[in-house]
């Protein structure tokens, strides 16, 4: 598996991660790129859309679209995986 690729997963986990700790666990993308950053992860905001269209295809979370923004919602199989319960390829399996 390539650097890229380890990286990748890990932001994804990022992202399940921390819908995982929000209120009704949702978030627009605005605050998830902020989450993706405080772990060190400075990517573009279109990256941030690709991901979320991934883990939307994968059913580990849902898009809804307001005022131009996208809002992501944590489904329950992406708080199984957010959680290390489940595990999804291309997923960063989280560590104890």
């Amino acid at each position: 598996m390539s650097f890229k690729d380890l990286l990748k997963e890990d932001q994804r986990l990022v992202i399940l991660r921390s819908l995982n700790e929000m209120p009704a666990y949702e978030a627009n993308e605005s605050i998830l790129d902020t989450c993706l950053e405080s772990y060190g992860h400075n990517i573009s905001r279109d990256a941030v859309r690709t991901h979320l269209a991934w883990l939307q295809e994968q059913d580990l979370i849902t898009i809804r679209e307001m005022s131009a923004h996208q809002i992501a919602k944590l489904t329950g199989r992406g708080q199984d995986v957010a959680t290390g319960q489940a595990a999804q390829p291309g997923v960063k399996k989280p560590r104890a």
